[in-house]
């Protein structure tokens, strides 16, 4: 399968690459993978990780399975591949920056480019079995990416940690509002868009506060 994690993060993670937990899912995926159509490619599930280094991370985005339908998924949540339809959430996502930025929706999906500018798009679940939808939750994952997303609050401070949702709410109850901003709002998807995700304004706050605390700021 190929799969490697970027050094900075295995150096942190190590820990958990060690537990029970995560050997159980470590086989449980690479069964998976032998059996079933998988997304993301088996060397893009830490893909997340490998473009956006841990002190390069200025911003975390929580999204909860990876797209399950052909060549969409690729390890960064919300994003699909360059030449993809933009699902509905990701429509959603670019109507709100260019209501809230006056940046106009890109050409492509594929949000590579914020992950190189140090936001984390961070699936709770990495892995998921075609057209199935949540199949691999409940395996180990999210704890997994909840150690990761503690090691950033814990270690790191003036961090924006961007909930759209319920779920990404919960996931990120434990962080320290005192140290870090957290930014909470409906999900983007047509189901809840209109109920706060629209107007929420977390792309400019997220650049006022990184300019605040002397970081330069996300090109959305």
């Amino acid at each position: 399968m190929n799969v490697q994690i970027e050094e900075s993060w295995k150096a942190r993670l190590q820990p958990e690459f060690e537990k029970d937990y995560f050997q159980q899912l470590t086989e449980f995926v690479r069964n998976e993978y032998r059996q079933f159509t998988i997304y993301p490619p088996g060397k893009l599930i830490f893909n997340a990780f490998n473009l956006c280094p841990f002190d390069k991370v200025k911003a975390v985005i929580i999204g909860q399975d990876p797209y399950h339908g052909p060549g969409q998924a690729h390890g960064l949540c919300f994003s699909v591949n360059d030449g993809v339809p933009f699902p509905p959430s990701l429509v959603n996502i670019f109507k709100e920056i260019k209501n809230d930025t006056g940046a106009e929706s890109p050409k492509t999906g594929n949000l590579t480019r914020w992950a190189e500018q140090g936001v984390l798009l961070l699936n709770a679940t990495l892995t998921v079995r075609a057209h199935q939808a949540g199949s691999h939750q409940r395996k180990g994952w999210e704890t997994f990416t909840d150690a990761a997303i503690q090691t950033l609050a814990e270690q790191k401070e003036h961090l924006v940690f961007i909930l759209w949702g319920s779920y990404a709410q919960k996931k990120g109850a434990f962080i320290d509002r005192n140290k870090h901003l957290v930014l909470s709002s409906a999900h983007p998807s047509p189901l809840s868009a209109h109920n706060g995700f629209f107007g929420n304004k977390h792309f400019s706050r997220t650049n006022e506060y990184l300019k605040q605390h002397q970081q330069e700021e996300i090109v959305w």
